[in-house]
């Protein structure tokens, strides 16, 4: 089964993205920011958005298993659609991430996520699971998802009723274990549900 995975943006308009947009800012990864061609994508979501972020990373990239020509992981992010991890971004961009509001009804938003996933749907055969990493309890970005992919998309069934941190150490978790979470669709799972337990400390 070809599996790829998409995360959800990291807020880019709190104290950690000033942080980085501070000129005097004196730090390895604001100043390759400050110069061309930038800094990755998904380092400076990382950054941002600490073990949330850093855990989807780390899962989709142990996880991951494209088909041959397309990436098997991809960010969502607030004006550009779809960005590899890998790719760069200088200040200028990121500060028009920190502008741009993370919702369906926000054209800025919206219009550059659904042209870069119809381009995507187009390289992906049906029997290719698209998983979203990120909160399938809002709309904000799993509506226009699941217009393009329907049942090709897919989320982790633990996901429900976990807050970020737990979802950022839960999936860490998983790549030290090497053990895959299960995925279902929008119509198989519930996108709300109670709190579950607290993850067990590591001895």
């Amino acid at each position: 089964m070809n599996r790829i995975f998409m995360l959800s943006p990291a807020y880019c308009g709190g104290k950690r993205s000033q942080l980085l947009l501070r000129p005097e800012a004196s730090f390895a990864l604001a100043q390759r920011l400050r110069r061309k061609p930038g800094a990755a994508v998904g380092e400076l979501f990382s950054f941002m958005s600490g073990l949330y972020f850093r855990g989807k990373l780390s899962y989709s990239r142990t996880f991951e298993h494209p088909p041959a020509g397309v990436p098997g992981t991809l960010v969502i992010t607030p004006s550009q659609g779809l960005m590899l991890p890998s790719e760069p971004i200088c200040s200028d961009r990121l500060q028009e991430f920190a502008q741009v509001e993370i919702g369906s009804s926000v054209k800025r938003f919206r219009e550059p996520l659904q042209q870069s996933a119809r381009r995507l749907a187009l390289q992906l055969h049906q029997d290719c699971e698209v998983v979203l990493l990120g909160s399938i309890a809002t709309g904000k970005y799993i509506d226009i998802l699941a217009s393009i992919f329907g049942d090709r998309l897919r989320f982790p069934v633990e996901f429900a009723g976990r807050g970020d941190m737990s979802r950022g150490g839960l999936l860490l978790r998983c790549v030290t274990e090497q053990r895959e979470l299960v995925y279902v669709s929008l119509s198989e799972g519930a996108r709300h549900g109670n709190r579950p337990p607290k993850l067990l400390r590591v001895q």
